[in-house]
């Protein structure tokens, strides 16, 4: 019934992969939460906006993806836990339309032999069993947690429908840290704004003398910062600024705050870090292991959070492979100047005096042995014959390692040549797409920049896609879907957050909107050669930059940013680049001036994305190692690529702090890891 030619799996390998997505969308966001009773109001409101222009979930034709759906709203219906769609909606059109087809009305007409749910409507056959998604065999398996359960309820979960779900539900149990503490009605009452770190907003915990269990406990707790677990019931709240209240009938003070005294063995607030006043940024990156108990620091994880897991979320339901590549690489073809070196050589105590490191000594004379006696002719003819014999074995593709005297001997090290910190995982990862296909890495990457900008790490985190039998405009669209997805992710998943950046003094005004700005339009696309045209023009007509526009130039963050902000004022892909200011691996225009490189520019940030189709001929690709200085020998195992089944294709790299700035709206992107590092600082 379900096989790859009735069309209920997709009648394209893109739309295989999205029923694969709404499936699981169907099994976590409603089958999940009807098996624990629980709300399926968020999932009702992603549909009603997704059906907005559609007839059908996915593609033209009903899916198992709707028929999923519609099984699972259907039990919804009947258990009383989904009142129905609003008359007029995109949802009850759609809904009208699946229960009125004739297999959906032969099922429901059997419901009393077993139809219960999605599974029963739309899951007999696996729903990928040809061409979306990775998994070759049906749908991950939902998560259900058999033994874990937490012994608590989320604030975020308390506070959902100003808590309507929790009003009735008796005695419940919340625990976090302490935002505020305030006594009142002569220390009698307690009043606790406690977080948990679920979502920007505090629960209200009232706790009494003579009504709650450890009152005198919590009292004593040293304010701001102290960690508690309440037991109570929700109640309307009598104060403002909050719609529901815990009256707590049991307090458990599980940490207090001992900032009273420098030796930290007193109670009080004094000298916690974190205190309730306004702190700035600069001042909670020097506390980085407590600021994330800031609202805004916070808020910034979260996203973090969202966009990660978007990350993995588009990639996989677009087929992608998730590859781990290197953190510690010897390849040296990203410039060695900006990697950091990882060595063995300086021991394990950062005390020990006079370390020296192992250097190429000069060599003794041919006819001059180890020992330092003279060598007979038939020892030296021995010799030159065996080092003839091991010159013809070596691999003419492969280097040689030149010995320099008085250079640091790395043969002595750890991995028996020098080592560094890797700068990009893309390289790596293209050997993957060699085989894969399609494949993306997500991982921490490393520069030794002695930069100090609001827009540089020496640690960062890198998305990097590579697409098998591809160019440059399918890199582009990837790219822009990517971008796009991650946006509408955020806007769906984190409106309480953007809202918080949106009114934050160190946030934007007007946030929400530049963000729609870049879902309702198409980037504008124009080469690196157009762009220069535009900014000269600009500078004729009296704008001034620090540099003066030439082709030819790489081009510096506030020409990026006045392309896509003054100019278009929406995100700008620019294509083409000089070949001379690109990397050797991007694909050579049949002008011999220019590669076939891509670069996003968003207001803000300036450039968020950049990519190339990477040069699959070995002829060319050994060319431009040579025109850029790279010896061909030291990545000889890349150029294997183009020996070996060489094939057309693309990629791109995002890095990933930068997409967070960009969603968040903040200026530092020191702001937006948990533990920056740059020149100077390595704290933590």
């Amino acid at each position: 019934l379900a096989g790859p030619r009735s069309g209920l799996l997709g009648n394209t390998p893109v739309d295989q992969a999205h029923v694969d997505g709404w499936m699981s969308f169907v099994w976590s966001s409603i089958e999940l939460p009807l098996e624990a009773k629980g709300p399926i109001d968020t999932a009702i409101a992603t549909l009603e906006k997704h059906l907005t222009e559609r007839t059908y979930v996915v593609g033209e034709d009903a899916t198992c993806a709707d028929i999923s759906l519609a099984a699972s709203l259907y039990k919804a219906a009947q258990e009383g836990i989904w009142k129905g769609a609003e008359d007029g909606s995109n949802l009850a059109r759609w809904y009208d339309t699946i229960t009125n087809l004739p297999f959906f009305q032969t099922a429901v007409a059997s419901e009393e032999t077993g139809l219960v749910g999605a599974t029963a409507a739309a899951t007999a056959t696996p729903p990928t069993a040809a061409g979306g998604g990775v998994f070759m065999n049906g749908s991950a398996p939902p998560v259900v947690c058999r033994m874990y359960r937490r012994q608590r309820i989320r604030i975020k979960e308390v506070l959902e429908k100003d808590g309507a779900n929790y009003l009735d539900a008796g005695e419940i149990v919340v625990a976090g840290w302490a935002r505020t503490t305030r006594n009142a009605n002569k220390g009698q009452l307690l009043f606790v704004e406690l977080n948990d770190g679920s979502c920007g907003e505090s629960l209200q915990c009232v706790v009494e003398s003579d009504k709650s269990e450890g009152f005198a406990e919590c009292k004593g707790s040293g304010g701001t910062g102290a960690s508690f677990q309440f037991t109570g019931t929700l109640v309307p709240s009598q104060g403002q600024g909050q719609a529901v209240e815990l009256q707590a009938t049991k307090g458990v003070l599980l940490g207090a705050v001992y900032g009273g005294n420098a030796e930290g063995t007193q109670v009080g607030g004094m000298l916690y870090p974190m205190s309730k006043k306004a702190h700035s940024l600069e001042y909670m990156r020097g506390a980085a292991h407590l600021r994330a108990r800031a609202g805004l620091h916070a808020a910034a994880m979260r996203i973090r959070h969202a966009m990660a897991y978007a990350t993995h979320n588009f990639f996989h339901n677009h087929g992608f492979l998730y590859i781990h590549t290197p953190i510690i690489t010897c390849a040296d073809c990203e410039g060695a100047g900006e990697q950091f070196g990882v060595t063995t050589m300086l021991g394990v105590d950062t005390h020990t005096p006079g370390v020296t490191l192992p250097v190429h000594a000069a060599p003794p004379p041919a006819d001059v042995g180890e020992d330092g006696k003279k060598l007979s002719k038939s020892e030296m003819k021995r010799r030159a014959k065996n080092a003839a014999k091991a010159k013809a074995k070596a691999d003419p593709n492969k280097p040689v390692e030149e010995k320099v005297v008085g250079a640091v001997d790395y043969g002595k090290d750890f991995f028996g040549r020098r080592a560094n910190l890797t700068v990009s995982g893309q390289l790596n990862v293209e050997t993957h797409a060699c085989a894969l296909s399609d494949v993306y890495t997500f991982g921490p990457t490393f520069r030794a920049e002695n930069s100090h900008t609001g827009r540089h790490l020496s640690e960062f985190w890198m998305i990097e896609p590579e697409i098998a039998f591809a160019d440059l405009d399918m890199d582009i669209n990837l790219a822009e879907d990517y971008l796009k997805y991650c946006v509408e992710f955020a806007l769906d998943r984190c409106a309480d957050d953007l809202e918080f950046f949106e009114k934050n003094q160190h946030g934007e005004e007007g946030l929400r909107d530049r963000l729609r700005n870049v879902l309702e339009n198409p980037f504008k696309r124009l080469t690196y050669t157009e762009a220069i045209e535009l900014l000269q023009k600009a500078v004729a007509d009296g704008h001034k930059f620090e540099e003066t526009p030439e082709w030819g130039m790489d081009l510096p963050s506030e020409m990026e940013r006045y392309l896509c902000e003054t100019i278009f004022k929406m995100p700008v892909v620019l294509t083409d680049y000089p070949k001379d200011i690109k990397a050797f691996y991007m694909k050579l225009n049949d002008d011999g001036k220019t590669v076939a490189a891509a670069d996003i520019l968003v207001p803000k940030i300036g450039e968020i994305i950049g990519g190339s189709q990477r040069e699959h001929r070995m002829d060319v690709l050994v060319q431009r190692c040579i025109e850029m200085g790279l010896d061909p020998k030291s990545v000889w195992w890349y150029v294997d690529l183009r020996k070996y089944g060489t094939i057309p294709h693309a990629g791109f790299g995002l890095g990933f702090e930068r997409l967070i700035l960009f969603v968040t709206g903040l200026q530092n992107i020191r702001d937006v890891i948990p533990f920056p590092r740059w020149a100077g600082n390595a704290e933590f």
